[in-house]
């Protein structure tokens, strides 16, 4: 593939985060790429691709005009009422310029259900403050042009550097007991193949809405025990936390929208990752 050989301008928003990162790393090399950031760095502040912007404050349209982008991917944080106008005005104006939006999503958008898994014409219904949040962007992003829109629904996101890993290092550190939820079926991916799926997404000129979980299932506290022993030496403390007495299911499958074989992820595939 040749470098830089695309006509597509793209900007992510929340390009600082842990998976809007990786994103930028992989799309950046082949494609005009831009990204926002909320928390200045110098590294992003020196980087001219880079603008600042801070949901709950500033006017997502002016960097739409600024960077023009033939596709704006959303791995925004932050304040759901902010994120909701930015995305209103991000609707608006793919609306006008005929821009392709691909949002990030979550499982969240199912957590109503607890029964079996959820696939991608599934509707969604959450109890979740969250994953309400998701759904409303989700349906709003619905109401545009087919062609136009891509949501990604992802189970729990895993990487060498990713937040949870770090966090349940601190909480080793501080011999504080980790969280595992032994009733909870879920699946699992790697940042690394999110990008991968996203780079195809914008190559192949895909559109709809995309599970992107591991396609094997897994449960919290077995797959999070593996977790622990990879990244710890040390007996763990672990907390058991049910919620139901029941299994309940927090899992996204695609079902009709399948990426290609060498697209797709299974849970050992991202346990072999985190042990590199």
């Amino acid at each position: 593939m040749k470098k830089n050989s695309s006509k597509h301008r793209i900007l992510i928003l929340g390009a600082s985060g842990f998976i809007g990162n990786a994103i930028y790393k992989e799309l950046g090399p082949y494609f005009k790429t831009y990204g926002t950031y909320q928390t200045p760095k110098r590294e992003y502040e020196k980087n001219k691709q880079f603008f600042h912007y801070k949901v709950e404050e500033d006017d997502v349209y002016e960097i739409l005009q600024a960077t023009k982008p033939t596709v704006i991917i959303s791995a925004l944080r932050g304040d759901f009422h902010a994120q909701t106008i930015a995305h209103q005005h991000i609707a608006e104006y793919a609306s006008e310029f005929g821009s392709k939006i691909i949002f990030l999503s979550s499982a969240n958008a199912f957590d109503a259900y607890s029964k079996y898994p959820s696939y991608e014409l599934d509707k969604t219904l959450s109890h979740s403050i969250y994953g309400h949040f998701k759904i409303k962007i989700e349906n709003m992003l619905l109401r545009l042009p087919k062609t136009q829109v891509a949501i990604l629904r992802l189970p729990m996101v895993f990487g060498t550097n990713c937040p949870r890993i770090q966090e349940m290092k601190q909480l080793i550190s501080e011999d504080t007991s980790v969280e595992i939820f032994p009733n909870l079926i879920m699946n699992v991916t790697l940042d690394k193949k999110i990008t991968q799926q996203i780079h195809y997404i914008i190559n192949r000129n895909k559109h709809g809405i995309f599970h992107l979980g591991s396609t094997d299932l897994v449960h919290h506290d077995e797959f999070l025990k593996h977790i622990l022993e990879i990244i710890s030496s040390k007996k763990v403390l672990l907390k058991h936390v049910y919620t139901t007495n029941e299994d309940r299911y927090l899992a996204v499958l695609p079902k009709f929208n399948k990426l290609p074989k060498h697209l797709q992820i299974t849970s050992d595939k991202v346990l072999e990752e985190l042990k590199k």
